[in-house]
């Protein structure tokens, strides 16, 4: 169940608001959320911690919680691995809401010596990064697992970046939230993070493993898994190019090898690196 925190806020804010924050998988956003509502105090905001988009529906996870509950939402995100977090190592999130004073609100609550959060309207963009940088991580660890080095590697979180820009503006976000915490920052430590689950399945699928084999060692949530599809499936609607994806699609789901993907990708046609980078 997600943690309830109770607090007194500023009542030129939001006066005595109770605060829920949700932390389960993406793919239980939805029913979990659907138990709690009924429970929630009149007076509540909600705080969305998970990252990902709804199968199906392709919602972010601050709608899904919006829509069932009807209470207001704040995104809470940014390169923030739980077990640093919970070690006390000094971590920057974003807290991202169009109200400004719920977004300061969820800000003071959490602000502390070893975790310091910022501020940002753009719920869109921040949830955006936060679920595409998984698909984006595994992505670089399967060219670790190929055995690839360091240059493809910031070749893919580049031009992968890029694409969920181009996705993220396509969708009303800021382009310059994808060059802040919840984009590049959060790229950064899922890419090459040894806690970073993404990470690990990516290798694994480098290394000759099924896609399934590689999701049960890791024996946790693979969130890029799920995200994969629904971004691809995004790019589509939103008439929105993005061949890396497209890539890490075909691998997860279509059965393709993961070096027939990358011979594709380095054989695309020529372009400048600022043609519709979406956060240049």
């Amino acid at each position: 169940m997600p943690e309830t925190l109770r607090i007194s806020a500023d009542p030129a804010c939001v006066a005595d608001c109770g605060m829920v924050v949700f932390g389960t998988p993406s793919f239980a956003v939805r029913q979990t959320c659907e138990k709690i509502a009924p429970h929630l105090p009149e007076k509540v905001v909600l705080v969305s911690a998970t990252k990902g988009i709804e199968a199906d529906t392709h919602l972010r996870m601050s709608q899904i919680l919006e829509q069932v509950t009807g209470k207001p939402v704040v995104v809470l995100t940014g390169p923030s691995h739980a077990e640093e977090v919970a070690a006390e190592i000094p971590t920057g999130c974003l807290a991202a809401c169009g109200d400004q004073q719920l977004a300061e609100l969820v800000q003071d609550a959490f602000m502390s010596d070893f975790f310091r959060i910022y501020t940002s309207p753009d719920a869109v963009g921040a949830e955006l990064g936060g679920a595409l940088k998984n698909v984006i991580a595994m992505c670089a660890g399967v060219n670790e697992g190929l055995g690839y080095g360091d240059n493809s590697k910031a070749m893919l979180m580049t031009r992968g970046l890029t694409e969920t820009a181009r996705l993220g503006v396509s969708m009303g976000a800021r382009k310059e939230t994808f060059a802040g915490l919840a984009g590049v920052g959060d790229l950064i430590v899922t890419c090459t993070s040894g806690h970073s689950r993404n990470r690990a399945a990516g290798v694994l699928i480098g290394q000759g493993y099924s896609v399934q084999e590689a999701m049960e060692k890791v024996g946790a949530v693979v969130e890029g898994y799920y995200a994969v599809r629904s971004a691809y499936e995004l790019s589509v609607r939103q008439g929105v190019d993005m061949p890396i994806v497209r890539a890490a699609y075909d691998v997860l789901y279509g059965g393709i090898q993961p070096e027939q993907v990358m011979e594709i990708l380095m054989h695309r046609s020529r372009k400048a690196e600022s043609e519709d980078a979406g956060w240049l």
